[in-house]
């Protein structure tokens, strides 16, 4: 069963835009939002597992050039 969760993002001053047209683009964000507050960007992801979800988050939004920092919310 997919895991969805929402994961807070924050980007480097300058960056949000580059960072929301290649974060989209990435197979599994379902949805990325631009919002005010502590982080800058929020994006709903689905993974096959936590397991995976964590892989991904590492692997695929960390290597964004711009992010540089996240905080996962998983949906129960």
């Amino acid at each position: 069963m997919a895991i969805q969760a929402y994961v807070l993002t924050r980007v480097s001053v300058g960056k949000v835009g580059k960072v929301v047209e290649e974060v989209s683009r990435i197979p599994g964000v379902k949805s990325v939002h631009k919002v005010t507050g502590r982080y800058d960007l929020i994006l709903l992801v689905e993974a096959e597992d936590i397991n995976a979800l964590g892989e991904f988050i590492i692997s695929k939004i960390h290597g964004v050039d711009g992010v540089e920092r996240t905080e996962t919310a998983i949906i129960v």
